[in-house]
């Protein structure tokens, strides 16, 4: 039984051979680029420049040696563009990252630095433009840079906050058809973020891809903006999702049932001892778009909807299941009210957990070997009954996680595996 048959098995909730991996096909489930060359030095592949998959956290393509190596199961297809609005595939040039490494990263990646030797980078990749993004001279990722111009509540216009948004071009549903093939051909499971599904995800909020973004793209301001304009955010998730249905429509089209799950939203709902807002907020604002899109995909295709949101989401767990989605990640075990075994008690007939393997706040990053290898037998145990896992890290892996670490990780699966 290959890959992809496992993968169906177990998000069908039945009791796969062995415990389904992904490490890298999500842009929640990644290896930052550093990461990804100390794993390469380990298992003795060629020292070579690591193409950066998404830039925003600069994260690495894991490549095939190391999915043959690592043996995993799930890959992504990825889409055209990337967070900044520029041409994320071939052809790519080499840059040097502040902390020494040697990457490959898009043409349009293009970066100045200021007084402070800060990285900062701009929308479409056009300098002639303020930036939308930083990395600290002494960081490893991006954050974004806000935009925001005085909001105007009187002149309030929702089409502000949907200029990123429209219907699918031809151009794009060509790359679709060609990257879903390639992935699907390989035998593993495909997972797919196809763009615009995501319901006020903070990480996208501020439009760093937009020139000039308009509407309101603070952070704090959008928060607010729940609770003091309610209706102006559902009116904005009421058209998104409008165009959303549409574009997925015409997606199907192209590509079919080869794709096996979408990665709907990463709006995340948790901190690490409770929730930003109320089940009740949330049933009222956030429900009843999530559920109209699940409605149309589990009704037309065989995919299996993924939500990502960090944090304490117990509480929120059976609205995501009355939403219609079929995955949870990143399972954040270590947050409050999030114990893998309760979890997979109350929830484990209705909700794939993907990710819960390891907890990358302590263990995966600061744990001893011995440490990590006990975890991830324990979760895994849990998880693995009666189907319903897929084994990923609690969110990405850092750039600094101790090799040996990953390493004891990856050997307590095969351990697991081969029991």
């Amino acid at each position: 039984m290959n890959s992809r048959e496992q993968f169906i098995k177990t998000v069908n909730h039945r009791q796969p051979d062995r415990v389904v991996l992904d490490l890298g096909s999500t842009a929640v489930t990644g290896i930052h680029i550093h990461a990804i060359s100390r794993l390469r030095r380990h298992f003795g592949l060629q020292r070579k420049p690591i193409r950066v998959i998404e830039p925003f956290q600069m994260l690495g393509e894991v490549g095939w040696e190391l999915i043959d190596s690592i043996g995993i199961d799930v890959i992504g297809a990825w889409g055209k563009n990337n967070m900044f609005g520029f041409h994320n595939h071939a052809p790519y040039k080499e840059w040097k990252t502040p902390w020494g490494q040697r990457v490959m990263v898009p043409m349009n990646f293009n970066v100045t630095y200021d007084e402070k030797g800060d990285v900062l980078m701009y929308p479409e990749g056009d300098t002639s433009i303020p930036p939308s993004a930083r990395m600290p001279k002494t960081g490893y990722f991006f954050d974004a840079i806000i935009r925001q111009e005085p909001v105007d509540d009187d002149n309030l216009n929702v089409d502000d906050n949907l200029e990123e948004f429209g219907l699918i071009t031809e151009k794009d549903l060509e790359h679709w058809r060609i990257e879903v093939d390639k992935a699907y051909f390989s035998g593993k499971a495909v997972i797919v973020a196809f763009g615009g599904t995501a319901l006020g995800d903070i990480a996208l909020v501020p439009g760093m891809q937009l020139r000039h973004p308009r509407g309101i793209r603070d952070v704090a301001e959008w928060y607010m903006s729940t609770i003091s304009r309610p209706e102006y955010i559902k009116k904005i998730f009421e058209k998104q999702v409008e165009i959303a249905i549409e574009n997925l429509k015409r997606i199907y089209s192209v590509v079919g049932n080869k794709v096996n799950a979408v990665f709907m939203c990463g709006t995340d709902f948790g901190t690490q001892d409770s929730t930003f807002c109320s089940l009740k907020q949330f049933e009222e604002i956030w429900l009843p778009y999530y559920k109209k899109m699940n409605d149309w995909i589990h009704l037309n295709t065989q995919w299996k909807t993924f939500k990502h949101s960090c944090g304490a989401v117990e509480p929120f767990l059976d609205g995501f299941i009355r939403a219609g989605f079929d995955i949870i990640n990143p399972v954040q075990i270590n947050a409050a009210n999030m114990d893998p075994k309760k979890l997979k008690e109350k929830y484990g007939r209705d909700l794939v957990f993907w990710g819960g393997g390891i907890d990358t706040q302590k263990v995966l990053p600061f744990g001893t070997p011995a440490e990590v290898r006990e975890q991830v037998l324990r979760n895994c145990e849990i998880f693995i009954k009666d189907g319903g896992f897929v084994f990923n890290t609690v969110h990405n892996v850092q750039a600094n996680v101790p090799v040996e670490n990953m390493v004891a990780m990856l050997e307590a699966i095969r351990e697991f595996n081969g029991r």
